[in-house]
């Protein structure tokens, strides 16, 4: 980093920079680092180029470098820095019968493409120039600039006529010479006052490190005698009454459980990478949880953390799935059943499910005639607790049998295929 000296460095190795460069183009020529309103008269005619910095801005790359400097109990934790951009008006002067201003100019942005950044060898030959001559900014001797890890960069800088004009406005009865802006990047100036470091600790307290998060890289699905199918070739659907075959990593933990939804379950089988789930077993509590419907299938894991946190959570990547409700009856009946004078039929309808409902679920019934092309949605009945037996008031019904399903937050009963004729033939309402 670079001591309170670094802005007056930078200006004066630009001006020895650009005097070395204009003495062979242009003989007698002169570089100043004065106010541009100094320049009056008979100085106007002699050849020479004035350095002038007009303004200095934050650099945006290093504005935030130094953030939280300072500890909660508000000691120094770290010297504080000040990232800074130089910007100069370069102006210059001379016969402009001679061009004498425009070839200044050329000499200069050549000198500059030539060392755009003030490296190392020309910072120490400068300070070594000033500690050696008095009367070459002696006092820069002490710079720090050239023990910056980032070096300064010169470059042109892009700049309007409107703001040129506000510039030149600034120096009262000033007449405009020919101009040209050029930006140094970045200045990093240190402070004085040292950070404080505590000493170490010499035993430090026991962190137990967070164990891996479980997770999961398949899931199968097994129904009965049937092969255990890939969740994904089942359109993510399952019921109640098969087993869940979970593979991943890192799934056991001091207790682990499988969460459908909100509920809560225990596999029957667990090791690192495999866990089973026969949800026809489960035990009344954790059964009851289940609700029919989309939800999210995760590995729960339950690790001790030491005494602060006895046991914590730690939740695997989530697995959608559908779980779907089932029909516990394949012929239904309509109680209170009633004909209009249009020969349709109304009454209410109870559909039994291996799942309970409750009242904040959205439920639909549906009926689609098996001879005809009729087809019915009713909603349950409002008002109803949580239930195995949802109930539905239907109307304007076409006599006829109806193959029926059950909605429950999109999530749909399966209707059941007759193998003979291989056509949907239950469960099923009759309505005459």
């Amino acid at each position: 980093m670079s001591n309170y000296l670094a802005i007056a460095t930078v200006t004066a190795v630009l001006q020895q920079l650009l005097q070395e460069g204009v003495e062979a183009d242009v003989p007698g020529a002169q570089v100043t680092t004065v106010r541009p309103d100094k320049k009056q008269g008979p100085d106007l005619d002699k050849p020479g180029i004035n350095i002038y910095l007009y303004q200095v801005t934050p650099n945006p790359a290093w504005r935030n470098a130094d953030l939280r400097t300072r500890r909660p109990k508000g000691d120094l934790g770290k010297q504080r820095q000040a990232g800074l951009d130089l910007q100069y008006l370069f102006t210059f002067y001379g016969d402009e019968r001679e061009l004498i201003p425009q070839r200044l100019l050329g000499s200069a942005v050549r000198t500059l493409v030539d060392r755009p950044v003030l490296d190392l060898e020309t910072l120490q030959r400068f300070t070594n120039r000033s500690r050696t001559s008095p009367s070459n900014h002696s006092y820069l001797s002490e710079s720090t600039l050239a023990e910056q890890v980032q070096r300064v960069k010169l470059m042109p800088s892009l700049i309007t006529t409107e703001d040129l004009s506000r510039i030149w406005s600034v120096f009262f009865q000033t007449p405009y010479s020919l101009s040209l802006a050029y930006q140094g990047t970045a200045v990093l100036i240190e402070g004085d006052l040292a950070g404080q470091k505590s000493l170490p600790l010499r035993r430090p307290p026991s962190v137990s490190i967070a164990p891996q998060r479980p997770m999961l890289e398949s899931v199968s699905f097994q129904e009965g005698n049937s092969p255990p199918t890939v969740l994904e070739q089942l359109a993510n659907q399952i019921v109640a009454s098969g087993t869940l075959i979970v593979r991943g990593k890192q799934l056991v933990g001091d207790r682990t459980q499988l969460q459908i939804g909100n509920a809560l379950l225990t596999p029957q089988f667990t090791n690192e990478t495999e866990l089973q789930l026969d949800l026809g077993r489960l035990p009344y509590p954790e059964a009851d949880q289940l609700r029919a419907g989309i939800a999210g299938l995760k590995v729960v894991r339950w690790q001790s953390r030491g005494a602060r946190d006895p046991e914590g959570r730690i939740e695997s990547n989530a697995v959608p799935l559908v779980l779907c409700p089932r029909i516990t009856e394949t012929m239904l009946s309509c109680d209170d059943l009633e004909e209009d004078d249009y020969e349709k039929y109304s009454g209410r309808l109870v559909v039994p499910l291996d799942l309970p409902v409750d009242d904040r679920q959205q439920v639909f019934v549906l009926l689609n005639g098996i001879d005809t092309s009729q087809a019915y949605v009713f909603s349950r009945q409002r008002g109803e607790a949580l239930t195995h037996t949802p109930s539905f008031f239907l109307e304007g019904v076409e006599p006829g049998e109806y193959l029926v399903r059950v909605q429950v937050d999109g999530a749909e009963s399966r209707l059941n295929v007759n193998p003979e004729t291989d056509r949907y033939d239950s469960p099923k309402v009759i309505m005459q």
